[in-house]
């Protein structure tokens, strides 16, 4: 019997501003290879010794020069089926609140981002399964006080 491993080697991270009283979702537009010109919110590897979490505060900063947020674990996750690399890719999904005095400042992964309210951000996420993530953080996170529970604590 043959077995689709699963692999946890990337985290995402859902990337939240209060602007006008409403939260808005930042997407970023891939500039590389993989999804060229795809929208999609922050994503990457877990490095040699990282935690998860460690891993989505650095690729926040890698990606968007973001510093000052404050970090959730979603409780959710990312995933996809490999189709080349017949394997289950998972991720842990994370949830930054970020600062109102934080300007995006893209690395050479990303040709644009757009602050964008849950529906229309959920309305141009390109991979099935985003927008359930969207759905998710709004339901858990707006629309509910984010629990103090998944708090990263660094």
């Amino acid at each position: 019997m043959s077995e689709v491993p699963i692999r946890c080697t990337g985290v995402a991270v859902v990337l939240l501003k209060k602007e006008d009283d409403q939260h808005k979702v930042l997407l970023v537009k891939r500039a590389e290879s993989v999804l060229k010109d795809e929208w999609c919110y922050i994503g990457g590897g877990i490095k040699e010794g990282e935690k998860a979490w460690e891993a989505a505060y650095r690729e926040v900063e890698e990606e968007t020069g973001i510093t000052n947020l404050s970090l959730y674990s979603a409780n959710t996750f990312d995933r996809i089926y490999s189709i080349e690399g017949n394997y289950i890719y998972i991720a842990p999904v994370f949830v930054g609140f970020v600062a109102d005095d934080q300007e995006v400042v893209l690395n050479e992964e990303h040709s644009d981002y757009r602050w964008l309210s849950f529906e229309d951000a959920m309305g141009i996420v390109s991979l099935p399964g985003n927008e359930e993530v969207l759905s998710f953080i709004e339901k858990h996170f707006v629309k509910k006080e984010a629990p103090d529970y998944l708090l990263v604590r660094r």
